[in-house]
């Protein structure tokens, strides 16, 4: 497959540069869209700290606290086949930037509805938040269109490990802003800083992709297929291990980070403590990218996702071998690393299946597959938790991280047996 990145990687990888440092240089539009991307998990991390909270806030009932956040993550899903379609049709720029305007649109609305105390709002605020992430995830598929196939690995963990900024800056984001907003208008609303906060966030992203050299959309001449069918790109195995490394690498994640708060509060744990815990398992799953493209290209696609099973099932026997803060904070950043591995390799893996224009059908496919997964486990894991434990929890992923094991091995042997055969046909 040539994939996204040989029309475009040629044009704006290396123009006007000496071949050699081509060969391994990224270009500027990839650390622009990597400050993007920190942009996005900085907004995302800093709606995760107050949205619960702010819910509780409004909400007459109470039990809808956790309402706007379900609503995000439902739109994230919802969003993802249109986002990519929409990009497909009119190009990355233009997508990015319509995120932006309805990002702004929902903080807007989000600090309206916060001074109004006004529930759905505040709920119909949160959609537009998902919307915008569901664009921005197409940031890493951005990344690999802009360089040549052998630096696709390396440009999408380039993008990936901005969300390290996301690890230190959101929490603190939310809770410097909230006093400092606390006078005028906003007095006696605490939460409602953090939203003026995003505005200007999702306006500095509007700024940065505007300056990023983009590839234009692929143009689709008058009478032409548009590619093969999706039932065709879907079932190729390459494909089909790709989706199952981020769908169930981002599932073990959900249901593990999610239920760990719950567990280290049955043991008595502060809230100091379990923001420590987060913020270093945030930390984890976004660090490694530094060097997960290299690893990649030195160890094979394989390895690493192989890697990233092991460390899955690493944090799993941490986590049941004990629930101190040792193995609390052990566990998730095992936890994290494993999702960096199979979510980074498993995007880099994708870009290999598909041609240019087929690729918004791909992406649009791989999005809805994954998201959905990372939807019903934010949904389904306090509620497990609630009623089996989190011994069970953890029991319950080993499943998921044995299948994704079993589809890296069926990829590494049937890339085995291909190059076996190309031998003998030497």
């Amino acid at each position: 497959m040539s994939g996204t990145g040989d029309a475009a990687g040629g044009g704006l990888a290396g123009a006007g540069s000496d071949p050699e440092d081509a060969s391994s240089r990224l270009p500027t539009s990839v650390r622009l869209l990597a400050l993007c991307n920190a942009l996005m998990y900085i907004g995302s991390t800093l709606l995760i700290t107050v949205s619960a909270l702010i819910g509780f806030e409004l909400a007459t009932d109470k039990r809808l606290a956790t309402l706007p956040l379900a609503l995000q993550f439902l739109s994230v899903m919802l969003a993802g086949v249109p986002a990519s379609l929409f990009m497909g049709r009119f190009g990355r720029k233009r997508g990015f930037l319509l995120a932006g305007v309805i990002g702004v649109l929902g903080a807007a609305l989000a600090l309206f509805s916060i001074l109004a105390e006004w529930f759905a709002g505040y709920c119909l605020a949160t959609l537009c938040f998902g919307t915008f992430t569901a664009f921005g995830n197409h940031y890493r598929f951005t990344a690999a269109e802009v360089v040549r196939p052998a630096l696709r690995g390396r440009a999408i963990a380039a993008v990936m490990a901005g969300g390290v900024l996301a690890a230190f800056i959101g929490p603190n984001l939310a809770s410097w802003s909230a006093p400092v907003f606390s006078n005028g208008v906003f007095a006696g609303h605490p939460f409602a800083g953090p939203y003026a906060v995003l505005i200007g966030v999702y306006l500095l992203s509007m700024l940065t992709i505007a300056f990023a050299a983009l590839p234009p959309p692929v143009p689709r001449t008058p009478g032409s297929s548009g590619g093969r069918p999706l039932r065709t790109i879907a079932l190729q195995p390459r494909f089909v291990v790709a989706v199952l490394c981020q769908m169930l690498g981002y599932g073990t994640m959900n249901l593990v980070m999610t239920s760990t708060p719950l567990a280290m509060q049955v043991q008595g744990a502060s809230l100091g403590d379990t923001a420590f815990v987060i913020q270093w398992h945030v930390v984890a799953m976004f660090a490694p990218s530094f060097v997960t493209g290299h690893l990649i290209a030195r160890l094979g696609i394989a390895s690493v996702l192989g890697i990233g099973v092991a460390l899955g099932f690493g944090c799993v026997v941490v986590n049941l071998a004990g629930e101190t803060m040792t193995h609390f904070t052990l566990a998730l950043m095992l936890l994290g690393v494993s999702w960096n591995f199979l979510y980074v390799g498993g995007t880099t893996l994708l870009t290999d299946t598909y041609e240019p224009v087929e690729k918004a059908r791909a992406q649009a496919l791989n999005d809805l597959l994954v998201f959905s997964t990372v939807t019903l486990t934010a949904l389904s894991a306090g509620g497990i938790h609630y009623l089996f434990g989190y011994r069970i929890v953890n029991l319950g992923v080993t499943p998921l991280l044995g299948m994704t094991a079993l589809a890296v091995l069926w990829l590494a042997l049937g890339r085995r047996r291909a190059a076996l055969a190309a031998e003998r046909a030497v």
